[in-house]
Order: C-alpha cells, then sequence, then structure tokens
C-alpha cells in the first residue's frame, strides 16, 4: 500500500463528549503524485479529519496512516507539510523572517527560505511586516511555510478561504503548480469549482461521513439524453417501456435518459410516431452542483 497511496485511513472516528460526532468512520485513500480535493459543506468534518491526519487530535476511534507512518509520528511529519485553519506568524517580523525562524524550528537548511518565497511569488514583498500582508499574501506566505521541508505530502484546509476572486484564481494557479510531479497535494475545500479545476480525485464528506470518493468525471457521471415533451407522463411511459425504469428520471419539467447521445433521432422517432410533441432533446451532462447536492442535500453557498 506504500507504494500507490501516502494517506489511507479506516474506521477513522473523532467522536466529542456524548453528543458529537465530528468525524463518522471515515475512509479514504489518497494516491501519491495526485492533488486530491476534500470536498464539503462548511461544519462536514474536514478540518476535523485534517487534524486527526497531522496528529493535532487524536481519533476516539480509528486508524490512519501518513507518508508510511501514524498521524504525528516524527518520521511522517518529517515528509509531511500543512496549513491548517489559519497561518500562525508573528505580526512584526518580515514574511522572511518568519519562515528563518520555521525553518530553524523545523531543522531545515535556511536556504530553503528564498527558495519557497520564489515558489509563492512574495520575494517582492518578503521584507515587509507580516501584519501588513493582505489576506491572500497571508495565505501564500502560509503556503511557503509548509513547503519548508519540500514535503512529500501537502496538506492544505480551505486555501482560497476569504479570498478575493483575483487571490482565489493565483491560489488556484499556485496548488496546480505545486502539484506537479511527484508531490501529492490534499486540500480541503467547501467551493465546487475549485476542486473541479484542480483536483484529480475528489472525496465527499457530509455530516461526518465520507460519502463518496472518485474521479470528478466519475462523480459527474455517465453522459446522457435530455428530453422535453407534452404530454410528458406519455412520453415517460414509452420511454422506461424502452430502456427500463432505471434509465429514466424526471427533473425540473424535463426526462433525463441514461443512454448514448447517438440514439437520439431514435428516441425523436419513437416519440413523434407516438404523436408525442418533442420540445427539446439534447445530449447532456450533470453539473458537479448538482452531485454535490444530491449526496450531501447542501447547495452551494448554503
Amino acid at each position: 500500500m506504500e507504494n500507490t497511496t501516502i494517506v489511507e485511513t479506516h474506521g477513522l472516528t473523532k467522536r466529542y463528549g456524548s453528543g458529537v460526532l465530528a468525524v463518522d468512520s471515515v475512509a479514504m485513500s489518497v494516491r501519491r503524485g495526485e492533488v486530491y480535493g476534500f470536498l464539503g459543506p462548511n461544519g462536514a468534518g474536514k478540518t476535523t479529519t485534517l487534524r486527526m491526519l497531522v496528529g493535532l487530535i487524536r481519533p476516539t476511534s480509528g486508524t490512519a496512516t501518513v507518508a508510511g507512518h501514524t498521524p504525528g509520528d516524527p518520521h511522517g511529519l518529517a515528509r509531511v507539510g500543512s496549513l491548517i485553519e489559519s497561518s500562525a506568524f508573528y505580526p512584526y517580523l518580515s514574511g522572511r523572517a518568519n519562515l528563518r525562524v520555521v525553518a530553524d524550528l523545523a531543522g531545515v537548511d535556511q536556504k530553503r527560505v528564498n527558495e519557497v518565497l520564489d515558489v509563492v511569488e512574495l520575494s517582492s514583498r518578503a521584507h515587509r511586516k507580516f501584519g501588513t500582508y493582505s489576506t491572500g499574501m497571508k495565505q501564500r506566505l502560509g503556503v511557503a511555510a509548509a513547503l519548508l521541508k519540500d514535503p512529500d505530502l501537502l496538506i492544505l484546509d480551505e486555501p482560497t478561504n476569504g479570498l478575493d476572486p483575483q487571490g482565489m484564481a493565483e491560489m488556484r494557479r499556485l496548488i496546480k503548480d505545486i502539484g506537479q510531479g511527484n508531490r501529492t497535494v490534499l486540500l480541503s475545500s467547501h467551493l465546487l469549482g475549485e476542486v473541479e479545476q484542480i483536483c484529480d480525485r475528489v472525496g465527499v464528506i457530509s455530516n461526518g461521513k465520507l460519502v463518496r470518493e472518485s474521479t470528478v468525471q466519475e462523480l459527474i457521471g455517465e453522459e446522457g439524453v435530455l428530453v422535453r415533451a407534452q404530454p410528458l407522463d406519455k412520453a415517460e411511459q414509452m420511454l422506461a417501456t424502452l430502456f427500463g425504469n432505471d434509465a429514466i428520471s424526471r427533473q425540473d419539467g424535463a426526462l433525463h435518459l441514461k443512454v448514448k447521445p447517438e440514439q437520439s433521432s431514435e428516441i425523436n422517432r419513437r416519440l413523434v410516431g407516438a404523436g408525442i410533441g418533442v420540445s427539446e432533446l439534447r445530449p447532456f451532462e450533470r453539473s458537479l452542483e448538482e452531485v454535490f447536492f444530491q449526496l450531501t442535500g447542501e447547495r452551494q453557498g448554503s
């Protein structure tokens, strides 16, 4: 397993007191060299899971292996960089000086400071005090600190949180660049567009449970055909007879068929031949937002 995955959990659970089940038997697998999106609404259990993976809190039950070791093991942590919740730096020190402090604490050569400042494009502003930084600059300095050890695994918790649209775009580009090659990036997010743009695979968490793990394309699902016709009940009955009840669903006044788009002309011929008026017939692909709502019961921004 060590050769193919860098994070593996089984039954990972965190309960607070007797009433709050924050993470419920999560079984996730993050492959080496991928950008993995941990997707879920706010309060779903993302941060709690990440905190367990780096050893900041202990699970109530279950197991996890991170970079070949148990969470919090010094040998494993040497191969992991993380930015969980907000980055914490001395406001009266410059960005460069803050990184030098972190490098000393981590036993990292000071030459890495300038290298990571270049990676996150902060070299020209590294002399400024951290307290004067914008939210985007603070986030990038946090990523720089996480990169100091040149880690195999980079864990980022909502890295675009609080950023303006330009800052979000810059952070997404940075994460894509960082995730090239053999480095693995595990990032949590509640933003569907963010995950769709930069992640190879996703795990969807809701109410502490991992409800799906797959590629984005697999998550969206198979292609199909959308049909709007009158009378709709008659069209649905005929199409169900042709393709089976499992292949058809009614959504927003239209019929969604899990069939190849190449069958559109045959569908149209059958419906028109039965005296059914067809007003729209086209290929469709489910949106990630639709799948997300189906899996979690949460709409974007709710």
